[in-house]
């Protein structure tokens, strides 16, 4: 495979150079791109060395061969890492200004960003735009790892290892060259749990750690879909190749499903939404009274997302394949299954994954078990194993429902 890096002005460029030893020595051919401020980090000899390419940056060099046209014309893969916020930016705006922003406006192949810089400007507005442009386009924006940065700082910004950074942009290639039931479709997969703020310190929340969420947008990639995972607090990274909307609480949650709902060809609601908040946030942190008293707390009910999601894809003309959670545990007036197709009816989604929890049973774990019920009646056999093989099941059941 013909490969294209580039690698940004950035102090993260020297991890670049193990991720070029990654792909040579899985046979494909690499020609790097470095930005002049890469060139100032790591020099061409190192590329040219370990890519056994010659290395320019200048749209000047070797004119006769046109390389600002040929090289994104034959690039199976354009990769860069780090891609700084000034190449986002210079991305996003369809500039020309160097080799590198002219062979990735020339790309006819999966284009491929591992952004590095530091949090403040990864958290820019600016920034996030030119991101959520991007990914618009099809282009596929790694999230960024966080961890030590330059300096003292630490946050999110810090550039992913190698390897990462080498299996995110060899399942994008997979994805976009593939055959999986849901090329070319849009997942919505909401994951986490959703914290519902007391005063500025405290919130109430749940046990969820997002596990089972990120195995279902590793499986809707897998079989080819554009996935938009709608995140509240997860102890675990999202899978990159995502477009990861970051949100705590239920409302926030309930809009970005809803904003996310009309691109939408599969919903599956997997996050531990909260039933209930404080009907009122305090501004300051909530202190023990000297008279002893106890605070009184009054809960409002949240919305109810998966049945508003239901309700939006009314009239709707394309097809739109709905799946909720049913985490019960089970109470004197019935067992969870019960409890789970009553679940089921009431919200009118297409089906319902039931799983059977408690304090030391799904939560954390890297294993479940799990019953899909359908709308029509059926049932299938418990689904048992690590929460990857729960997940290739429930969007396998969502593919073949979407299929006719």
């Amino acid at each position: 495979m013909r490969i294209v890096l580039g690698v940004g002005g950035g102090i993260a460029a020297y991890k670049a150079a193990s991720l070029l030893r990654l792909f040579t020595e899985s046979g494909h051919d690499v020609t790097v791109i470095p930005t002049d401020a890469a060139i100032r980090f790591v020099g061409t000899a190192t590329w040219e060395a370990l890519s056994g390419n010659p290395v320019s940056n200048s749209v000047w060099d070797d004119v006769d061969k046109v390389n600002h046209v040929r090289l994104g014309h034959e690039a199976d893969l354009i990769v860069v890492a780090p891609a700084t916020a000034d190449v986002l930016a210079r991305a996003t705006a369809g500039l020309a200004n160097d080799l590198l922003t002219g062979t990735l406006l020339m790309a006819h192949g999966p284009v491929f960003l591992a952004p590095a810089m530091h949090t403040e400007m990864w958290q820019h507005a600016a920034t996030r735009a030119n991101v959520a442009t991007l990914r618009s386009r099809g282009v596929t924006v790694m999230e960024p790892a966080s961890g030590r940065l330059t300096g003292a700082d630490s946050g999110p910004g810090r550039l992913p290892e190698p390897a990462d950074i080498f299996a995110a942009a060899m399942d994008a290639v997979a994805r976009s060259g593939g055959s999986g039931p849901l090329r070319g479709r849009r997942v919505t997969i909401s994951a986490g749990g959703t914290r519902e703020a007391l005063d500025p310190v405290r919130f109430l929340g749940n046990r969820s750690s997002g596990k089972q969420g990120m195995a279902l947008a590793e499986a809707a990639l897998a079989q080819g879909a554009h996935v938009t995972l709608v995140l509240a607090h997860a102890d675990v990274a999202p899978p990159p190749g995502c477009d990861v909307v970051r949100v705590e609480s239920a409302l926030q949650l309930r809009d970005a499903v809803l904003e996310a709902l009309p691109a939408t060809d599969v919903l599956v609601m997997a996050a531990a939404v909260a039933d209930f908040r404080p009907a009122e946030v305090v501004a300051t942190k909530i202190k023990k009274r000297d008279d002893g008293s106890d605070p009184v707390i009054t809960l409002v009910r949240n919305p109810d997302v998966l049945r508003e999601a239901v309700l939006a894809r009314e009239g709707r003309s394309e097809p739109l394949v709905i799946a909720g959670f049913a985490a019960e545990t089970g109470d004197a007036t019935a067992d969870p299954l019960t409890h789970a197709r009553a679940k089921l009816a009431r919200k009118g989604c297409d089906f319902l994954v039931l799983n059977v929890v408690g304090s030391d049973l799904v939560f954390g774990e890297d294993s479940n078990t799990v019953t899909i019920l359908g709308a029509d009646g059926t049932e299938s056999a418990p689904v048992r194993g690590s929460k990857r093989a729960v997940a290739d099941a429930v969007i396998g059941h969502a593919a073949r429902l979407l299929a006719p």
